[in-house]
């Protein structure tokens, strides 16, 4: 992603006329390489995002909740022992580089006024959050590199800090106009290969603008100074434009400016601010990146049990495929019968009249030489009353394992709806209860009993102001529906596809047509059929909806119901969605 020192140039002064002077309420630290500063800006309490993920760091203001671990990490107890009350005094950022540094005003342990600086460098998998103090000695950092891993530059507590070695490009920022132009024209390629050139020469260029730039400048070298030189004077001026570049209705990239490169092909989305932008832009694919790396270990369990029940099912088949042929075999076992007088011990093939033919043609019957034709025919009952039985067998089997397939997919498709640790954790105590992960020591109470952790459903309010309550898991659907709901609520579901039960909430009165199209709306997006562009949705009152005795998690029958059939919308999900604290 083009996260280049131009955007953070623009991204910086919208932080910088935000949070300077603002005061650090609270700390959290969501995830490893994240910290949330709850501040209070002026007359506005805002959160700031700071990120050293080494796929997309950045610094942010955000409205995107995310939830925290129930114990905090180290170096989440030293921001808030460093941090807690300090008063942001600057906001700075070397020219063209991806460095943000932010220095803050607070009391040391005597009560004086001390100052203590974060440090957020975006250098992709080396991008790290690093605590300093007033002298610029390391308190703590994310990413701690001692002299082995880094023999120029370790980052390690107690070390001065110094900044990230110099790339030895040009700085365009520090160029007077003439002076950069006259640079351009003297050494800018003709043609193919400006977009690399300007990569080589500048820094603080992404791929994206190197080659929107080579593509305004219509591959001369006047055309690409003009370009450029535009470019440093409206980042010097501040004239920034928030922009997403949008293909087949997705999000593929951003950056600051209208980008022409792609012609119609690719729309550009302006947002407001570039907060708002990365808040779109990262929210589901962060989100999944952590459920990914937090649920790794019980995913690949699931998925490999899936598999497996997958393989048995088509063995099954085939062998149920092949018992449908018995009566063969019986019939075989009649002509055999009914032609002992002609046949002798050590005969391999039987040539007889097959009656059950319409037309008696002969047919050739298999047999074991070693066996008298008594044991022959005995053979074929014997085997048809086998096939019978495995029929039997089968049908229960297929039936069990069917069953069983499809709830281990609707375990992968709720996986893919965890917000957080206690949504994982619900699902990990749900697989072990059912058998496909091994027991854990549980946590327990004050009280010496289990712990059990129930994490929230998703909350989203219609534009009529109604509940809507959408479950994340399979044990959290069966509480949602059969426990929590109000029995004269609406309950929803995608019809014959895994996903979320749904609530309406109506006091049981009759809902207005728009909240139970956006109810239903909800239905179908956290299901299987997302991405779909017309997906049944069946609507019941809660009370008539079952669960048969032992089934699995989230299994639920209903036998009255109405169906609507809607187009999920992502714009919708967030339009809807409630109560979006940390």
């Amino acid at each position: 992603m083009p996260f280049d020192a131009i955007f953070m140039t623009a991204l910086a002064g919208e932080l910088r006329e935000k949070l300077v002077g603002g005061k650090v309420d609270k700390l959290y630290q969501p995830a490893r390489d994240e910290a949330v500063l709850h501040m209070r800006a002026g007359r506005e309490n805002v959160r700031l995002l700071i990120s050293a993920s080494p796929s997309h760091p950045r610094a942010q203001l955000t409205k995107v909740p995310r939830e925290n671990p129930e114990t905090p990490p180290m170096f989440c107890m030293l921001l808030r022992k460093y941090f807690t009350g300090a008063r942001l005094l600057e906001l700075t950022q070397p020219s063209m580089e991806r460095l943000l540094d932010f220095r803050f005003e607070t009391l040391d342990e005597l009560g004086d006024r001390v100052e203590r600086r974060l440090v957020l460098e975006c250098i992709g998998r080396k991008s790290n959050l690093i605590m300093l103090d007033g002298a610029g000695r390391i308190t703590d950092c994310m990413r701690r590199a001692d002299g082995d891993l880094s023999a120029k530059r370790p980052v390690m507590p107690g070390l001065y800090y110094t900044p990230p070695e110099p790339t030895g490009r040009l700085d365009p920022l520090a160029m007077a106009p003439e002076e950069l132009r006259s640079f351009v024209l003297a050494n800018a390629p003709e043609g193919d290969g400006q977009d690399k050139w300007l990569l080589e020469q500048f820094n603080g260029l992404s791929p994206l603008i190197a080659r929107e730039l080579a593509f305004q400048g219509e591959g001369t070298g006047e055309g690409l100074a003009e370009r450029f030189c535009q470019l440093m004077d409206r980042v010097r001026a501040g004239e920034f434009t928030p922009t997403v570049l949008v293909r087949d209705g997705r999000p593929i990239d951003f950056t600051f400016m209208p980008v022409l490169q792609y012609g119609p092909g690719v729309e550009l989305k302006r947002y407001p601010t570039f907060s708002q932008l990365l808040d779109d832009f990262y929210e589901q694919k962060e989100a999944q990146e952590r459920v990914k790396q937090r649920g790794q270990d019980f995913i690949r369990s699931v998925t490999q049990a899936r598999n497996r029940t997958a393989k048995k099912i088509a063995n099954q088949e085939g062998d149920l495929a092949r018992s449908v042929d018995r009566e063969t075999l019986r019939q075989y076992g009649d002509i055999i019968t009914t032609n002992f007088y002609q046949m002798r011990k050590g005969q391999s093939v039987l040539r007889a009249q097959n009656y059950y033919d319409p037309e008696c043609r002969e047919v050739d019957i298999p047999l074991d030489p070693l066996l008298t034709p008594q044991q022959n025919a005995a053979k074929y009952y014997k085997d048809y009353k086998k096939a019978q039985k495995a029929e039997e067998m089968l049908t229960i089997q297929l039936e069990k394992n069917r069953t069983e397939l499809s709830y281990l997919d609707s375990v992968l498709q709720m996986i893919t709806l965890s917000e957080g640790d206690r949504d994982l954790q619900e699902i990990r105590q749900e697989l072990m209860d059912n058998g496909y992960l091994k027991q854990h020591r549980r946590k327990m109470t004050a009280k010496g009993r289990v712990k059990v952790v129930h994490a929230k459903p998703m909350e989203f309010k219609s534009s009529a102001g109604l509940t809507i309550l959408v479950g994340k898991n399979n044990s959290q659907n069966d509480r949602l529906t059969l426990k929590d709901a109000d029995k004269r609520d609406l309950w929803l579901h995608a019809q014959k596809l895994h996903g979320s039960h749904v609530i309406l909430k109506t006091g049981g009165e009759p809902p207005d047509e728009q909240s139970l199209t956006e109810a239903a709306m909800l239905a179908a997006w956290f299901s299987q059929g997302k991405e779909s562009g017309q997906v049944p949705v069946d609507y019941t009152p809660v009370k008539v909806v079952k669960k048969p005795a032992g089934a699995k998690p989230g299994y639920v029958i209903y036998n009255t119901y109405r169906t609507v059939y809607v187009t999920p919308s992502e714009e919708l999900v967030k339009r809807l969605r409630a109560g979006r604290t940390n």
